[in-house]
């Protein structure tokens, strides 16, 4: 048995927070939202997929959002993405440093932690 990659992320949000993920992922991080299959878009929630990446939000009751646990995605531009999420208000957190690659921190609008990084040179 070998495992062959990441499906997919599912990040956890609270109920009728669709279209603040869909300013979050889409508007701002261009990862397109798409239809979930029927029988799961009765849960709530939403996807976002991109040909290098896979976020799913789904609904959950008493949601309290993970503090430390988080997916970290590759970007090709950082301080751009930087700049992008200062605009619309989202805070950037510097950490310490990762070899390697550049760094920071946001949470998406239901307070779930995303690192975001890009190669040192790249």
């Amino acid at each position: 048995m070998t495992i062959l990659g990441l499906h997919h992320v599912q990040l956890a949000m609270p109920q009728g927070g669709e279209s603040d993920a869909e300013a979050f992922y889409e508007d701002l991080l261009g990862i397109q939202r798409v239809p979930k299959p029927p029988h799961l878009e009765l849960r709530g929630g939403c996807w976002f997929e991109s040909d290098a990446v896979r976020i799913h939000l789904g609904v959950e009751d008493g949601f309290v959002p993970a503090r430390k646990a988080h997916p970290a995605l590759l970007v090709d531009d950082l301080e751009s993405l930087r700049h992008q999420l200062g605009e619309a208000g989202v805070a950037v957190v510097d950490d310490q440093p990762l070899p390697g690659f550049n760094r920071f921190y946001a949470d998406d609008p239901f307070g779930n932690r995303l690192e975001l990084l890009s190669p040192l040179g790249g």
